[in-house]
C-alpha cells in the first residue's frame, strides 16, 4: 500500500519544567493569566506529525512519502529521513523561509504548554496530489496550514482517494464547515479524547454521527489506552507498560504508524491497535519523537511479550 503523509514538518524545541503547572494556575485568575515557567533543559530535535509518523512508519519497515513544505535549513533534515528510508520527493523547500517550529514546556506529570510557529508550512496549500507521478492509495490528513487542510481532503474527494481525517492540533483554527467536510468525506477519524470532545462541541458530531460517515473512528486516551469504533462493535486497547518515561512528545504520532502498519497489511482494528500501543510505548521511553530505533523483528518479538498475535504479524516480514 502506497501511504501518504500530509501534516506538519517542524523543528521540536523540548523543554522540562521541575513542577506541574497545574500548581501555579490560579483558577479565579484565568482572565488575566500571565505566567513564566524556569525550565531545567531545552532540546532541539525534528519533528513535525507528518515527519513522525513517516520515520516510525519507516522503522517497521514500510517506505512512506510526505508530502509538505519546509525552509532552506531542512536539507541535512532531508537527508537523514531518506536514510531511515521515508520517501520525501514530495517535500517542497520554500525559499527564504524557515521550517516550521514547535515550542513545548513538559512538567513532571507529563502536562505539556506549547506553542507552533507555522514557518515554511505556511505554504503548504501550494502543494496539490495532481503533481504528484502516481496517485497514492490512502493519505493521512494530519495538522497542517488549515487552507492545505482543506484543499487536501476536497481533492481526495474529488480524486476518490481514501484519506484518515486526523486534525487535532488544529481543530481550534479550522472552520467548522471544513472540519465537517473533512470528516464526511473520511475512511477513518482520529483524535484524542480532548480532542474529540472539542470536535463534538464545535460541530455537533457525535461518535454516531462520524460513524456514518466513516469505516471507523479512533479515540486514544493516554494511559487509559485507546478505543476503536467502528459497525463491528467498540475494541478497547490497553497500553504497553513502557521501561521508563522520558518524554511524551509524538507519542500519538508513533501510535497512528503502528496502526497504520497493520492496517496496510490488513490486519484486525484489534491488532492494529496492539500495534500502535506499542509504537507509542517505544517513543515515550525515548527523548524528542524520532529518536527512538529499532526494527520490526524486534518489534514483533517484543509485541508476543504483551500480546498474543496467533501469528497474524508473520505476513508482515
Amino acid at each position: 500500500m502506497k501511504i501518504m503523509l500530509t501534516g506538519s514538518i517542524a523543528f521540536d524545541y523540548l523543554m522540562t519544567f521541575p513542577g506541574k503547572f497545574q500548581d501555579h494556575i490560579l483558577v479565579e485568575k484565568l482572565d488575566c493569566i500571565s505566567l513564566s515557567f524556569l525550565v531545567d533543559t531545552l532540546e532541539r530535535r525534528p519533528g513535525g506529525n507528518a515527519a513522525n509518523i513517516a520515520y516510525n512508519l519507516a522503522l517497521l519497515g514500510e517506505r512512506p512519502t510526505v508530502m509538505a513544505t519546509v525552509g532552506e535549513d531542512f536539507e541535512a533534515q532531508r537527508l537523514w529521513l531518506e536514510d531511515q528510508g521515508v520517501d520525501t520527493s514530495a517535500i517542497r523547500t520554500i525559499p527564504g523561509v524557515a521550517t516550521a517550529s514547535f515550542f513545548v514546556n513538559t512538567d513532571q506529570s507529563n502536562a505539556q504548554i506549547a506553542s507552533f510557529f507555522t514557518g515554511a508550512m505556511a505554504h503548504a496549500s501550494k502543494l496539490t496530489f495532481a503533481q504528484l507521478p502516481e496517485k497514492p492509495d490512502l493519505v493521512v490528513i494530519s495538522p497542517n496550514d488549515p487552507q492545505a487542510m482543506a484543499n487536501y481532503a476536497r481533492e481526495c474527494r474529488d480524486l476518490e482517494i481514501p484519506y484518515i481525517y486526523d486534525p487535532s492540533q488544529q481543530i481550534v483554527r479550522l472552520d467548522e464547515g471544513d472540519l465537517k467536510k473533512g470528516i464526511e468525506g473520511a475512511m477513518a477519524f482520529f483524535a484524542n479524547e480532548y480532542e474529540f470532545s472539542l470536535i463534538e462541541e464545535k460541530t455537533e458530531f457525535n461518535l454516531q454521527k462520524m460513524l456514518e460517515c466513516c469505516q471507523f473512528v479512533v479515540i486514544t486516551r493516554g494511559e487509559h489506552g485507546t478505543q476503536i469504533h467502528s459497525d463491528e462493535g467498540e475494541v478497547s486497547i490497553p497500553i504497553v507498560p513502557p521501561d521508563a518515561i522520558l518524554d511524551p512528545t509524538g507519542v500519538g504520532d508513533a501510535f497512528r504508524s503502528g496502526f497504520l502498519k497493520g492496517y496496510a497489511h490488513d490486519l484486525s482494528f484489534e491488532r492494529c491497535g496492539q500495534m500502535g500501543a506499542l509504537a507509542a510505548t517505544y517513543c515515550l521511553e525515548s527523548d524528542g519523537p524520532q529518536s527512538h530505533a529499532y526494527n520490526l523483528q524486534e518489534f514483533i518479538t517484543r509485541f508476543r511479550k504483551h500480546f498474543d498475535d496467533q501469528g497474524d504479524l508473520d505476513r508482515l516480514t
